[in-house]
């Protein structure tokens, strides 16, 4: 299945995707897509349904984030060992993590918003991991059974306020705007292999970022056992899990977005996203 959030802002309704890509609305049958619908009963449930026997959104109507609410949103740095080499700073040797605050998870095609006071705004495009059953101390080999699925994702940051305002990561990756998240949510069976799917992101239309999740230093799977030896993860939680080089930071010399540049990015066999940059108002 590939599972939709569809309409205004905050008032967003549960859809799929069908054969078609038509979106079809959900909202007869759950309130959202999120916590508990996306467990494997959850899922079950929603995979019986016959597509077309739900009502069609409105064609071109806007894609809110694919999940709803999660209640943690974490990353993972340096995970690709050529993005680590073009920021000058060591390959891990265990997974770097750090949070992004859920407010800031938006549409895949929302507006990002230049922060006050933000000078080294970057790009990054990665996958999105979405649990679908409770984690806590997960061994590697049966960390599959706890996802629900995939999407895409821009890890949006602020590099100055990450590098250069002391501290943890966290105040360069959770501005307002800086998580979009979809178009959908990927169950795992519609992913040939979730470890060799090719990612790009182009600025203004050129190409900066190419890479593979094949590139990956800590597989997917890794990660979700990894991560929950230190925390709980929750049914509809998210993990966000690295970028591939091409970023603004390593660029000789550096380039950063500014507003009304255009970002579009996308992974195999889970969409695309275009995000407009605009100054912050208020």
């Amino acid at each position: 299945m590939r599972l939709v959030r569809f309409g205004a802002p905050g008032q967003e309704k549960p859809g799929l995707l069908d054969a078609n890509d038509v979106v079809r609305d959900l909202s007869g049958v759950v309130d959202d897509i999120g916590g508990a619908k996306l467990s494997p009963a959850g899922l079950a449930r929603l995979r019986a349904i016959e597509p077309a026997s739900l009502p069609a959104a409105p064609p071109g109507v806007r894609l809110g984030a694919c999940v709803a609410r999660p209640g943690h949103f974490i990353a993972v740095g340096l995970n690709y060992a050529d993005h680590a080499e073009e920021s000058g700073m060591a390959i891990p040797a265990e997974p770097v993590l750090f949070s992004k605050a859920p407010n800031c998870i938006v549409g895949p095609n929302d507006d990002v918003i230049q922060p006050r006071g933000s000078t080294k705004l970057d790009w990054e495009v990665e996958l999105g991991i979405v649990i679908g059953s409770r984690a806590r101390y997960v061994e590697e080999k049966d960390a599959r059974a706890h996802i629900a699925g995939f999407c895409l994702a821009n890890d949006v940051s602020e590099r100055a306020f990450q590098i250069e305002r002391g501290g943890q990561w966290i105040k360069g990756k959770s501005c307002e705007t800086f998580g979009p998240l979809g178009p959908f949510l990927a169950t795992p069976d519609e992913i040939d292999d979730v470890q060799k799917l090719a990612m790009w992101c182009d600025v203004n239309g050129e190409r900066r970022q190419r890479g593979s999740t094949a590139t990956m230093i800590f597989g997917v799977d890794f990660l979700v056992s990894y991560i929950s030896q230190f925390m709980v993860l929750d049914v509809g939680d998210v993990i966000i899990t690295g970028t591939p080089p091409g970023v603004g930071l390593g660029m000789k010399p550096p380039l950063y977005l500014k507003p009304g540049d255009v970002m579009t990015l996308g992974i195999e066999g889970l969409g695309e996203q275009r995000q407009k940059v605009v100054p912050f108002e208020g």
